[in-house]
């Protein structure tokens, strides 16, 4: 037998309130990820750019 399709519950100023205020803070949370995604990046890029102390590494090593 199908199910008959339930009614949610009416959205009240409190409910509207909550789920208003998690969208916001996971906004926050996201851009913060975000902007520490883009710093780290821009440090390893940079630490790659410099050039190598020593000898160059022309023959890799075998990777046995």
């Amino acid at each position: 037998m199908p199910k008959t399709p339930k009614s949610s519950p009416p959205k009240t100023a409190r409910t509207k309130a909550n789920r208003a205020k998690r969208r916001h803070l996971l906004h926050v949370l996201r851009q913060a990820v975000q902007k520490e995604k883009g710093q780290r990046s821009e440090r390893h890029a940079g630490i790659r750019q410099d050039p190598r102390a020593g000898r160059p590494r022309t023959r890799r090593a075998s990777r046995r």
